[in-house]
């Protein structure tokens, strides 16, 4: 079957916390916004009511809610862990509340403990206006020196370990722990941020975890959703890894070619 698309112009909204409002983005002349239920706790289904309800606002706003990014993937299904089956079942029953409801693209990522990461979430450019950035020093700073993840110091060159030292000494007290709230944020849109104690326990479950497991538990996932995805005519987009490349020891799995060629192989 060939899919034809529109070429929609859209805007990543984080729901009605966030500090843009719809009336703000319809000024800025796009037609639908990228959202999802962010309140609602990784894992858990998304009723019927709580889609229909978000979709209201948006649209009466004057916009569409066309892309959900992201319904994210429980930690249990990206270990393997005995409880992966019932949050399968429950990702299963979102897709399916989401397609009633007339949504029928949904990104998602295979991303262990954290979603993208950044370093900076407002680092201030020339022109007065901000942007999210990646700092390469900035998150060696971080895992050598603030989280001391074991096994760090063999992750990294001479060269880089006397950068991660020099940034963070050029750090205020005030930077050093944004620096360390940024990394550790949980999920886009959510107010989680994790304590270094939480955050080492997290890394510690990936510990016998590499990228060809990582990569078999997203093959059983896909095996169990692409088939309700297919039934409900849901479109499913998996996000690159972001940064496309191992970052605090853990595997990753969407960072290359022949990654994203496994992927659609995996579930013709």
């Amino acid at each position: 079957m060939k899919n034809n698309l529109p070429l929609l112009h859209t805007w990543r909204w984080f729901g009605p916390q966030d500090a843009v409002s719809l009336a703000e983005i319809r000024q800025a002349g796009v037609s639908g916004v990228v959202t999802a239920l962010h309140h609602i706790p990784c894992g858990e289904v998304w009723s019927v009511e709580e889609i229909q309800h978000r979709k209201n606002v948006i649209e009466e706003a004057g916009l569409r809610w066309t892309v959900v990014e992201s319904v994210n993937v429980h930690e249990s299904i990206k270990t393997d862990s005995s409880e992966r089956d019932a949050y399968i079942d429950k990702y299963k029953q979102t897709l399916q509340n989401l397609a009633s409801c007339h949504i029928h693209t949904v990104c998602y990522n295979f991303m262990p403990v954290l979603d993208w990461t950044r370093t900076h979430l407002a680092f201030a450019l020339e022109d007065g206006a901000t942007a999210l950035r990646y700092e390469a020093a900035a998150l060696a700073a971080f895992d050598l020196l603030i989280l001391q993840r074991a096994g760090a110091a063999q992750a990294y060159t001479e060269k880089e370990k006397e950068a991660a030292q020099a940034y963070l000494h050029s750090l205020s007290t005030q930077e050093k722990d944004t620096l360390q709230q940024t990394i550790m944020a949980g999920l886009p849109g959510t107010d989680e941020v994790f304590t270094l104690e939480e955050f080492r326990k997290y890394l510690s479950v990936y510990q016998h975890i590499d990228p060809r497991q990582l990569k078999e538990n997203l093959a059983y996932f896909l095996r169990q959703i692409i088939p309700i995805a297919e039934a409900c005519e849901m479109l499913m987009c998996i996000h690159p890894d972001d940064p496309p490349f191992p970052i605090l020891g853990l595997p990753r799995v969407v960072c290359h070619e022949q990654d994203l060629q496994d992927i659609l192989e995996m579930v013709p």
